[in-house]
Parts: structure tokens; C-alpha cells; sequence
């Protein structure tokens, strides 16, 4: 397996600044490693796309960011309520060169604290993807989801997902993927989290979302969940990745949960960095 680990992130221009955060907290986290940043998008600023490419360099990340053209999306139900950006997470591998085997997504509202490789080397059995699911303190949420989609698996958070892309590059088909879209159009609350689920959950890996995909707003679900034991000692020596889920984020004012102080001390840190940076 190469010793590159390829990270992935799809966004637009107003959550540059939330990837600026997420790149640092890689960083210091994750020290030695090797990382290519592939950014897909659809028409991202020349100045934030160079301003990218100057922090991945003082960093040591390869950036490879790919524009994707329109006409690909031409025949895929593309509104307002399904932009053609929903889309490119399920069809990564077919947007991506062949030459990338592997890929880590994250959403650009997490926070890395602690090193990616386990979760980067992991066994993913023959499996598309491999992704968390955040059951809460009770079944209830996964319950409902599994019967508004007809799925017997745990719904899964597509925030972070790990991808086999050769597998993803024979079993995922476009087409598919863009008559599912119009042909549910009516029953998609999350539309492109709905579609992984239904289309390619039972080719999903279960990982653990308290190391991987730890829900931000939920510390006390999760300490009431392992009874006491996964604690804030726990979340800081263990969980690899934050996630800032839900409508409220930490960089808003009056945000409310614990991990909000987190993020804003990397927020300081990155605007410390890249100011440095640009001084010498």
C-alpha cells in the first residue's frame, strides 16, 4: 500500500477558511506523515485555490485540485435543492485519476486530533466504502432511517468515508446514481448521505464513530453510551476525528457545545501559522 495517505474534500468557497482549520489541525497531528489534498469542485476562487496550494506546500502536502466540468452532470437531476456537488462524493471514483487506489474524505467541518493512519490502513473486506454511523444514545434515529429508506444496516454518516475506488469504480455506475436521484427526488432528506445509504450501505464497513467520526454536539450520549468510560481524557487520546455536525458551528457565535473552545484554539493557530508564513 502506498505510504501517501490521499485525503479528499468537496466544497465551495465560503468553507475555504474551514478547510485552512482542518489542514492545520492534520498537521500537527499527524507529524511525518505524507499527504495529497485532492479537492473536487466546481468553480473555486483563483486566490483561495492559490492561497490552498501555498499552505499545503509550507505543510509538505501534494495539492491536487480538480474542477469538474458541468457536461459530466448533464443528464443527473441538478436544482438548487440537488446541486451537482452532492453528487461527487459517490462518484469520487470515477472523477478521480485510476492511479488513486484509496482516498480518505472528511467533511470541511471536522477537526483532526490525533493520527489517521490506523483508520488508513484498515482492512476494508471487499467493501466499497467504510463509514460510521451515529446511533445516539438510542436506536430510535437509525430505526426511522432504516424504514424511510428499506435498509436493514445502521445509517451511515457520510461526513467522513473512507473508499476503496477500484471497487467504487466497478460497482458504481452514474447512471445509477443519477436515476436513484430523480426517481426519490420526493423522499431524500439528506440527499447524497440518503444515497449512499440506500444504493451502497450493505457495501459499507462499519467503523467506530467515537474514534472516527465523533459527533461533536453528543459527549454525553457517548459517555452515557460506555457507561462513564468514554470521558474527555478518552475523546483527546483517542478519537482521531471531530465532527461538527447539525446547522450550529463552532466558528458561529453563541455556539454551545464543549468541543467549540477546540476549534476556535485552532482557528488561532491557523491564523498564527499563515500569518508567520507570509511575514518571512
Amino acid at each position: 500500500m502506498d505510504n501517501k495517505i490521499n485525503l479528499l474534500v468537496t466544497l465551495d468557497d465560503n468553507y475555504m477558511p474551514r478547510l485552512q482549520v482542518l489542514l492545520t489541525s492534520l498537521r500537527i497531528n499527524n507529524p511525518g506523515e505524507s499527504f495529497e489534498i485532492w479537492l473536487i469542485h466546481s468553480g473555486i476562487s483563483d486566490s483561495w485555490l492559490d492561497k490552498t496550494d501555498k499552505q499545503c506546500g509550507l505543510f509538505g502536502f501534494q495539492f491536487s485540485p480538480l474542477k469538474i466540468d458541468p457536461s459530466y452532470f448533464e443528464n443527473a437531476p441538478v436544482t438548487r435543492q440537488y446541486p451537482q456537488e452532492m453528487y461527487y462524493r459517490l462518484l469520487a471514483p470515477h472523477l478521480l485519476p485510476d492511479s488513486v487506489h484509496r482516498i480518505l474524505y472528511l467533511d470541511p467541518d471536522t477537526l483532526v486530533i490525533n493520527p489517521l493512519r490506523p483508520l488508513w490502513e484498515t482492512d476494508m473486506q471487499g467493501n466499497i466504502f467504510a463509514a460510521a454511523a451515529h446511533t445516539g444514545k438510542t436506536e430510535l434515529a437509525n430505526n426511522i432511517n432504516q424504514v424511510r429508506l428499506g435498509t436493514d444496516h445502521p445509517y451511515f454518516n457520510s461526513g467522513v468515508l473512507l473508499m476503496d475506488l477500484d471497487q467504487g469504480r466497478h460497482e458504481i455506475i452514474p447512471e445509477d446514481v443519477f436515476r436513484y436521484a430523480e426517481e426519490h427526488a420526493g423522499e431524500l432528506l439528506l440527499p447524497d448521505q440518503d444515497m449512499l445509504n440506500a444504493m451502497y450501505g450493505s457495501r459499507t464497513l462499519e467503523i467506530d464513530d467515537f474514534l472516527w467520526n465523533y459527533d461533536a454536539r453528543n459527549y454525553n450520549n457517548y459517555l452515557l453510551r460506555s457507561t462513564g468510560v468514554c470521558n474527555m481524557d478518552q475523546v483527546m487520546a483517542r478519537t482521531a476525528i471531530l465532527h461538527f455536525c447539525g446547522r450550529s458551528k463552532p466558528w458561529q457565535d453563541g455556539y454551545i457545545h464543549r468541543f467549540g473552545i477546540l476549534y476556535k484554539h485552532y482557528i488561532q493557530l491557523t491564523e498564527r501559522i499563515l500569518s508567520r508564513s507570509q511575514a518571512l
